[in-house]
């Protein structure tokens, strides 16, 4: 018996705020940028040698879209 036999309709669940999901938290200290030094948005506790500042980070995108 399926759901609409019943007379019941299946419940979708709420829509889930990706960008809200993916946006570390706004507390706590954060790490350091490797290229520049400054705060990155990422937790301090979870640094990467990959880990970059939204300014060389941009940087970084605009020098693979251009060395193509």
């Amino acid at each position: 018996m399926t759901d609409n036999d019943s007379g019941r309709s299946c419940e979708v669940p709420p829509a889930v705020d990706t960008a809200a999901a993916l946006r570390p938290a706004a507390d706590g200290p954060r790490a350091d940028c490797v290229r520049c030094g400054e705060p990155t948005e990422l937790p301090a506790d979870h640094p990467d040698a990959t880990t970059l500042c939204p300014l060389c980070a941009w940087q970084q995108g605009q020098r693979g879209a251009c060395s193509g």
